[in-house]
């Protein structure tokens, strides 16, 4: 492990100050990627502060707080049991105390507790601090829609990137190959490349590209597809009829980018990691998939089957779909999009899951 004394060596011979990290939050997929970022920092003493502060949502664990769990045994044993993170990641229960001074922030909350923590951390951060955003989900208010690269560049007043791809956290934690990609804003390839030494490993291949809402929203749109992929597979409709879904939500996902977002590159929904990979992991293993089928095997609804299916992580996309189909809504462009349409129809109003595509 590099000290900290190498730390200042190494910067005082650049003439550069090493960066700090900082990760807000540290479910699941925060805790896999704090495993990769604690590893990589450790490899860049002369760019990077060794300690990486992650902020952890305080809970007791058979009457221990998760954040001395964290910081004594090196595991998150609620959200990534089993796996070891670096003695260099160390958790805290503030979200204000993880970014203080901080350079570069890694946002990895569920998507409801976003703006609140960023306006708790307003002026906390470092003067030039840049951000990432692997938030699935989207922001509607006022009729207006967003992506929470742009909440969160709006609230700290810092350039923020994104991250997305097909990446299932506990493959990612145990080092099996996957690709992930970071969608940049324009001009800024250079948070980009800072961001591509936090993350890429010979198993966690980082593809750059100027696209940040393109990224983030094959994220988000990706999660309301996956709600109709598990419906298939609960009516035990076979692969035709999930391939059929899957081709149709992704041509709605590309069309709602491309009609309500400026700058968003095509590409990026077919030829990266953030595209239709991603959409592909998710609609054959993801929590969305899985409580979908269980949604129709069992009957129960979804507020029910996330408590007892997630371990305490969001289902993300029932709540995107409802913000989707609102903001549609409100455009008179509903139907439109119908497998988007039919999702919300029957997570939300009662409508039967078998017709799911007699409208598409």
């Amino acid at each position: 492990m590099a000290s900290s004394s190498s730390s200042s060596s190494s910067s005082s011979s650049t003439g550069k100050k090493p960066l700090r990290l900082a990760i807000i939050g540290s479910g699941n997929w925060g805790s896999a990627i704090a495993r990769i970022a604690g590893n990589n920092l450790l490899q860049y003493p002369d760019l990077f502060i060794e300690e990486v502060r992650m902020y952890v949502h305080q809970e007791e664990i058979d009457g221990e707080k998760l954040t001395d769990i964290i910081n004594t045994r090196h595991e998150n044993v609620k959200y990534l049991p089993g796996i070891k993170l670096p003695d260099n990641v160390k958790a805290v229960d503030s979200a204000e105390e993880a970014a203080r001074d901080a350079d570069l922030l890694i946002f990895v909350l569920p998507h409801q507790f976003i703006e609140s923590v960023c306006k708790s951390l307003k002026g906390k951060v470092a003067k030039n601090a840049r951000a990432i955003s692997m938030i699935k989900g989207v922001e509607v208010k006022n009729g207006k829609i967003r992506i929470f690269a742009d909440v969160i560049e709006e609230i700290l007043g810092c350039k923020c990137a994104a991250l997305s791809g097909a990446n299932i956290a506990n493959e990612v934690a145990e080092d099996k190959f996957s690709e992930t990609t970071i969608g940049y804003r324009p001009g800024d390839l250079a948070t980009a490349e800072r961001f591509l030494k936090v993350f890429d490993t010979p198993t966690f291949r980082v593809g750059l590209v100027e696209d940040v809402a393109g990224v983030s929203l094959c994220g988000a749109l990706k999660n309301v597809v996956a709600i109709a992929a598990g419906f298939t597979d609960g009516l035990g409709w076979g692969s035709n009829a999930k391939a059929a879904v899957m081709r149709i939500g992704l041509m709605e996902m590309k069309r709602f980018a491309e009609e309500f977002f400026e700058g968003v590159k095509p590409e990026t929904f077919t030829e990266t990691s953030a595209g239709i990979a991603d959409l592909i992991t998710t609609c054959y293993g993801g929590r969305n998939r899985k409580c979908a089928e269980a949604f129709v095997t069992t009957g129960k609804p979804f507020d029910v089957l996330e408590r007892e299916l997630l371990n305490g992580q969001k289902l993300q996309g029932t709540e995107t779909a409802k913000e989707v189909y609102e903001f549609l809504k409100a455009r008179g462009k509903q139907d439109e999009y119908p497998l988007f349409r039919s999702v919300y129809s029957i997570a939300y109003q009662g409508g039967e899951v078998v017709n799911l595509t007699s409208r598409l």
